[in-house]
């Protein structure tokens, strides 16, 4: 391997929903985010993971220190935030640790919900997009396959995903009655199918583009209705659930206060699943209007998580054991490069010694010289022979990186490195 893998990001464990909105990497800003990374000389490759809950950004880098300072400027500059306001919030994680962490994110075990599913085709979509824009890489996109195989496995073999729950589930528990849903993407979609398997027979679907809308509605038997008809469905509405991709509000609070006037008194549930969120969150003050964000659901759902206790420290075990798989594999890529620069080094001690040497053995015949240096240079073989054969036997990337920053060493590239995927991604960023 060519670098150190790192991850950076902020999630619903670390920081609250108004600091997420402002670091939302939606995919036009993702793909400018991870240009910007690539451009930088000490990284190699790049994805970036944005989902309601989380923003998080994969990198192969050769001074992680520095990608590290890079990737808070990118970020705080996509934030407009000073870069001190997002410390607090943001997590680094390296090596072993990056690796772990995607592997249970993708498995579901760092979700809002323990196990739910939207997370697995969020994270395919976020490696795919790297892909597309040619800014992964061998390590990367071995990284990112083993991790949904990962959580693909612990959803198999353990039952943290049995009961289907998802944050869309969660938020339409309280939904009954006349539903009014706003967006057309995926969120949108699992709030209808969910919608429609609790029995609510009258949906009705707004977005901008009225053709998704209609898919939608004609998809789960409901009613689409244009942005310009929303305000006289949400005079008539008893639950509305947003769900937009929208980079800025959609409803106000004084538009609201026009619709909370002609219901007369009768209530209105609103429920915002939407980062950046689509409701302005003063309108919680409106009267006879109840609103519900992602914070709320998150406390919601920390109600409801001891059934999944148990089901989730055996999805752990498997996530660990993909986790050492992949090390294994991260390791094979150095360790005969690694054993190479470190016999080399080895040579350069036995030279320079006998170099220094020399004068004080002019007495010496030239087969008695011969024979210091075999001695010499076995030695140091047999010194190197034990940690030659535990790196072969049981090679990690910690046991290399650690071996390498103790020699200073500086392999060169496996012979056996997938070259291959080396020179896609090269063309890729030239047609780029």
């Amino acid at each position: 391997m060519t670098g150190e893998l790192l991850a950076l990001g902020a999630s619903h464990k670390t920081a609250p929903l108004p600091l997420r909105e402002k670091l939302a990497l939606p995919t036009g800003r993702a793909a400018r985010v991870l240009g910007e990374l690539t451009d930088h000389e000490r990284v190699h490759e790049a994805v970036a993971l944005f989902t309601c809950n989380r923003t998080e950004l994969y990198l192969v880098t050769d001074d992680a220190l520095e990608a590290e300072n890079a990737t808070l400027a990118i970020l705080s500059r996509q934030a407009e935030l000073r870069p001190t306001e997002l410390l607090g919030s943001l997590y680094s994680l390296r090596g072993r640790e990056a690796v772990e962490h995607l592997f249970s994110v993708t498995a579901g075990l760092d979700s809002m919900i323990v196990g739910e599913h939207e997370i697995q085709g969020q994270v395919k979509r976020a490696y795919e997009m790297a892909l597309v824009e040619g800014v992964s890489g061998p390590v990367s996109n071995r990284l990112f396959r083993d991790a949904l195989a990962a959580g693909k496995r612990a959803r198999t073999e353990t039952g943290i995903a049995r009961s289907n729950v998802s944050i869309s589930t969660v938020a339409v528990q309280l939904a009954d009655r006349r539903v009014l849903v706003i967006g057309a993407g995926e969120n949108a979609e699992l709030t209808a199918r969910a919608l429609r398997d609790r029995g609510v027979q009258t949906l009705f679907v707004a977005n901008r583009r009225y053709d998704r809308a209609l898919g939608l509605a004609q998809k789960f038997g409901g009613r689409a209705v244009t942005f310009e008809e929303m305000p006289r469905e949400l005079e008539t509405a008893d639950i509305v659930v947003t769900s937009t991709g929208a980079p800025h509000q959609i409803v106000g609070r004084e538009e609201l206060e026009f619709v909370a006037a002609a219901r007369m008194g009768r209530p209105l549930v609103m429920i915002d699943l939407a980062v950046p969120r689509d409701i302005e969150p003063s309108v919680r003050d409106c009267p006879g209007i109840a609103l519900y964000d992602m914070d709320d659901l998150q406390r919601a759902v920390a109600r409801n998580l001891d059934a999944r206790e148990a089901e989730a420290a055996e999805a752990v075990v498997l996530v660990r054991e993909d986790v050492e798989r992949f090390e294994e594999w991260v390791a094979s890529l150095d360790v005969v490069p690694t054993i190479s620069a470190l016999r080399r080094r080895a040579d350069e001690v036995v030279r320079q010694v006998l170099d220094e040497n020399e004068p004080r053995w002019e007495s010496l015949s030239q087969a008695d010289r011969e024979r210091l240096e075999v001695m010499a240079r076995a030695v140091a073989s047999r010194l190197l022979h034990e940690p030659t054969i535990r790196l072969k036997d049981r090679s990690s990337y910690h046991h290399l990186h650690t071996l390498r920053e103790l020699f200073g060493l500086d392999p060169a590239p496996a012979a056996d490195a997938p070259a291959a995927e080396v020179t896609r991604l090269d063309e890729r960023r030239r047609q780029a």
